[in-house]
């Protein structure tokens, strides 16, 4: 439970400046976003997904697309004025590319979340 916490709080801290930044959501709209895919993420991919026998690398590539295109989703819906389709999934991408580039950087120089 402690690594996931560090986990979350590590991905919020990336991930909601550029919500914020480049979608103009509030602090809680963009907290949303990973607020609801992190748990899926972290109990149903990683820890599930082990234990049915998938593989890391398949567990997190499914977790990172359904993160990423849920929370582009998320955006579409939640946001007003709506963004653009394009520019929510774009933006996603982004967000989520740079929490988890960031994590395993993290995790392979400290050990880390």
């Amino acid at each position: 439970m402690k690594r996931w916490l560090f986990a979350f709080v590590f991905t919020q801290l990336v991930e909601v400046p550029i919500y914020r930044r480049f979608l103009g959501a509030t602090f809680l709209e963009a907290f949303g976003a990973s607020a609801i895919t992190h748990p899926i993420v972290w109990g149903v991919f990683m820890f599930w997904g082990r234990q049915a026998g998938f593989s890391y690398p398949s567990r997190a590539i499914s977790a990172e697309l359904f993160a990423w295109l849920f929370e582009a989703a998320y955006f579409v819906v939640v946001l007003r004025p709506k963004p653009a389709r394009t520019h929510a999934i774009v933006v996603s991408l982004v967000a989520n590319g740079a929490s988890l580039g960031l994590g395993f950087l993290a995790y392979e120089l400290f050990r880390w979340p």
